[in-house]
């Protein structure tokens, strides 16, 4: 019986809350300017979540205008701001879509570049800083394309400066990616896996800071499998284009 009792008090209970006034929600009356004002205030704060609220908000009760076109360009960079690259990109992919020709869809791109570009970096690299070339590269090389789709499509644009500069950083850095996996399988004595990666990066990478190790791994590679005229056509290439690397000054490795 007492555990009837209480059944039923709690059942009663649930009931009647369905009677309890719903809390005011205060942004009811709020118009598009207020809640991008909203938003503003809370990113200047710092407080992502907030903004992103606002702005979601925004969107969904003001679809149409000028706030609403604002709105869905800068919760993409809130959600980057938030920690959340995922929906990031998919609001910068939904603002390309539907603006194609806004005047700031050149952002949209940049901001998707940057996105790629940091993600996976966390609040450790700021004490222990990781080797971005033994990473996944899957997330750089997508940065590298989004900003060279930003420099195609818009090469006068304020951030096209920006995004070449970090084309070559992503350049260099995936080129010492694969000097490390070239590394690695001359290390195991897989010298045909070796002379392709160090080859790849030579036609790849030219010009990168990597290729003057790539060239010492192929006559390696090369002398190590019995290919002298291949060994030593790439030491030639070697000494030729970078004197000062130990292999071209004599030092066989």
């Amino acid at each position: 019986m007492a555990r009837l009792a209480v059944l039923l008090l709690v059942a009663a209970l649930a009931a009647g809350c369905g009677w309890l006034p719903k809390p005011k929600d205060e942004t009811a009356e709020w118009s598009a300017s207020q809640f991008y004002s909203a938003a503003r205030a809370a990113m200047d704060e710092g407080d992502w979540e907030a903004a992103i609220n606002h702005l979601e908000t925004l969107e969904a009760r003001y679809p149409f205008g000028r706030y609403a076109q604002q709105a869905q360009l800068e919760v993409a960079y809130a959600y980057y701001k938030y920690g959340e690259p995922e929906s990031a990109i998919a609001a910068a992919d939904r603002f390309i879509k539907l603006y194609p020709n806004h005047p700031f869809v050149d952002y949209a791109w940049y901001l998707k570049g940057l996105i790629n570009f940091n993600r996976g970096s966390g609040f450790l690299d700021r004490f222990v800083p990781r080797d971005p070339a033994r990473l996944d590269q899957e997330a750089l090389q997508q940065a590298y394309r989004d900003f060279s789709e930003l420099v195609r499509r818009f090469p006068a644009s304020r951030y096209a400066r920006d995004a070449r500069q970090r084309m070559v950083y992503l350049r260099n850095v995936m080129a010492r990616h694969e000097l490390v996996v070239a590394g690695f399988y001359l290390e195991r004595r897989a010298y045909v896996a070796a002379a392709r990666r160090a080859h790849e990066i030579i036609q790849r990478y030219e010009g990168t800071p990597a290729t003057a190790d790539a060239l010492a791994i192929l006559v390696r590679a090369y002398r190590a499998l019995g290919l002298p005229k291949l060994a030593a056509d790439a030491e030639r290439v070697l000494r030729l284009n970078f004197p000062d690397h130990p292999l071209a000054r004599g030092r066989r490795g």
